[in-house]
């Protein structure tokens, strides 16, 4: 969960409350879902104190900042809603006197930018600390680490509008980039310069990359990496702000934009709106002013409040606790979505700063958190019911307890790992494996599509152990599919591996023939092409007519691969694949008169 720090004097000065005890103030966060996780150092000057806040909920990037958790506080305690004049609506375009004009050739490389100038007061230094900080956490967590969100901030007077946003060639074009002396291209920021290396994933696939500049030609910042030295250094003092936002959704990057601008209005500034001008269509039309309203009302029924919260509440109510949220909503007669009569509810109207009603769920949410958890009179529970572990889960247990009874050692390994691990010295082409686009080193890159590869590198390290070496693991897998909505599936699998001098496709092969049998399941099995395996030597494991496994001996080269010297044999089969048809419950004793039909094994 998002931990922000925020300094005691400007939190306290924003929210327009003093808390002398500190559990007035934990419980005053309580509306923002946040609680105190560390208290300032008293030994401290007051205006250097500073307090660590934890957000516990991720669906509300507003509350960020030192401004924005303070806006809820304040506008839960004098329930009045802040009017912020400097939004623009889809029938109504603040004027704008400058302007960011879109190029055509930015569309693919990141094609969305909102922006805003603030003046009318000096940066101070914990004015400029809470910008940083609201920027990190807004590109970092809701950006997804620069990806869809990314924010550059500027000293506007050094700027000449209009300024331009394009996409050029990596090696065509240089400048200095923050903490560095000289000029250097955009491909060599990415792999010299410490954020450049950081985000270089981002970009580095991109034959074209976005580039800010103005109408000189002076160079900004390069979107999502870096900012410039000169344009791009803000200090204290400076009296002008240009902060943009820029990314691959637009909601998400104008939201952005309006939770800045609603913080710095806060803090005393003047938001200068700017007009967005495109050489090509976006979902807002191509040319319209930033900061933008773009939420959409949602409508809940009282039927459905009653539902949510086991209490009947009166629109007056709800609307009263929708405004300690900074809601403003409605009492009107509307059919709901999936109702078949006109129903009486609340239409509400989110904040320019707040994207997070999806379902009529989340205005139930807001009036319940408006109202206080307090108000809600306590109930005994009226349901029964009884816990019980799932069907895969029973399988899985009893799978183990045939494994363990058959001689073998369980293993539990991450379901992550290199491509050189699962792919490379498995002897395969990575077709169906599913990489992490953002991952933290390459040893956790990928997740596995097998259980056989983390076998194999738990046999690697034990040629000194007593042999027969039988291991097995039960756990997750997950390879593309293209017939699933998500574009991948997630399986319960078996994995074994035996190791020693005699191992070979008949020592495997009666093993498997044990687990079916006290599995209660049928098999067949055919000849397998899997190239883990030596040919010839493999077979499919076939359930119902599909197949659901392999087993056989592993391939010489795989063993030299992973620099194991004693023969291995290996098998791995869906378990998923045998829940739907079993013939009994799991832990009864019935078995089979057979569990292979026509094998020649």
């Amino acid at each position: 969960m998002p931990k922000i720090e925020v300094n005691e004097e400007l939190f306290c000065t924003l929210s327009g409350f003093r808390w002398e005890l500190r559990s007035a103030l934990e419980e005053a966060l309580s509306c923002a879902k946040a609680e105190l996780d560390e208290d300032s150092d008293k030994s401290m000057p007051e205006p250097e104190r500073t307090l660590k806040i934890e957000l516990n909920d991720t669906n509300r990037p507003d509350l960020w900042s030192t401004a924005g958790i303070a806006r809820q506080i304040l506008t839960y305690k004098s329930q009045k809603i802040r009017f912020y004049p400097f939004f623009s609506t889809p029938g109504d375009m603040k004027e704008a006197r400058k302007r960011i004009f879109v190029e055509e050739s930015v569309r693919k490389a990141r094609p969305y930018i909102a922006g805003f100038v603030a003046h009318g007061r000096s940066v101070s230094d914990e004015s400029l600390r809470d910008m940083i900080q609201t920027q990190e956490k807004l590109a970092w967590n809701f950006g997804r680490k620069r990806r869809t969100v990314s924010m550059g901030i500027y000293r506007a007077a050094l700027i000449k509008w209009p300024v331009r946003y394009r996409a050029v060639a990596p090696d065509s074009v240089s400048f200095v980039p923050l903490q560095w002396d000289v000029p250097i291209t955009l491909s060599e920021i990415l792999k010299q310069h410490p954020k450049g290396k950081e985000y270089a994933f981002i970009l580095e696939h991109e034959p074209l990359h976005p580039l800010l500049v103005d109408s000189k030609n002076e160079v900004l910042s390069y979107p999502p990496i870096i900012n410039s030295a000169g344009i791009g250094a803000v200090q204290v003092g400076d009296e002008g702000l240009f902060i943009e936002l820029t990314g691959t959704n637009l909601n998400d990057v104008t939201l952005s934009a309006s939770i800045m601008a609603c913080d710095l209005f806060d803090q005393g500034y003047e938001i200068e709106p700017i007009e967005i001008c495109h050489e090509y269509e976006t979902p807002f039309g191509k040319n319209w002013t930033s900061p933008f309203y773009f939420q959409s009302p949602v409508f809940c029924s009282m039927a459905r409040v009653e539902k949510f919260l086991g209490e009947k509440l009166s629109a007056k109510e709800s609307i009263d606790a929708l405004l300690r949220m900074g809601c403003h909503s409605e009492k009107i007669r509307d059919a709901e979505s999936g109702e078949t009569e006109v129903c009486e509810g609340v239409k509400v109207w989110p904040p320019a700063f707040r994207n997070d009603f999806l379902h009529a769920a989340d205005v139930v949410e807001d009036i319940m958190i408006g109202r206080s958890l307090a108000s809600f009179k306590p109930e005994h529970p009226r349901d029964f019911t009884v816990g019980r572990l799932t069907r895969i889960t029973l399988l899985s247990r009893e799978a183990k307890e045939i494994l363990v009874g058959l001689g073998f050692q369980e293993m539990v390994y991450n379901y992550l790992g290199s491509r050189a691990g699962l792919v490379d010295k498995m002897r395969g082409n990575g077709s169906k494996i599913i990489r992490i686009s953002n991952p933290m080193t390459e040893n956790y890159e990928y997740l596995r599509d097998s259980i056989i590869a983390c076998l194999c590198a738990s046999e690697s390290v034990s040629a000194n152990a007593v042999y027969p070496h039988k291991i097995f693991e039960i756990g997750k897998i997950a390879y593309r599919d293209a017939h699933k909505n998500s574009g991948c599936a997630t399986r319960q699998f078996c994995g074994m591996l035996h190791s020693e001098p005699a191992a070979n496709f008949n020592t495997i092969a009666a093993q498997i023939q044990n687990i079916f049998y006290y599995l209660g399941r049928e098999y067949s099995v055919s000849e397998s092409e899997d190239q883990r395996f030596i040919a010839g030597r493999a077979a499919q494991i076939l359930h119902s007519g599909k197949e659901i496994g392999v087993f056989g001996e592993l391939h010489p080269q795989v063993l030299e691969n992973w620099g194991i010297t004693t023969p291995c044999a290996a098998a791995e089969f869906d378990l998923d694949a045998l829940i739907s048809s079993g013939k009994r419950d799991f832990g009864t004793k019935a078995r089979p008169k057979s569990s292979v039909q026509d094998s020649p094994v």
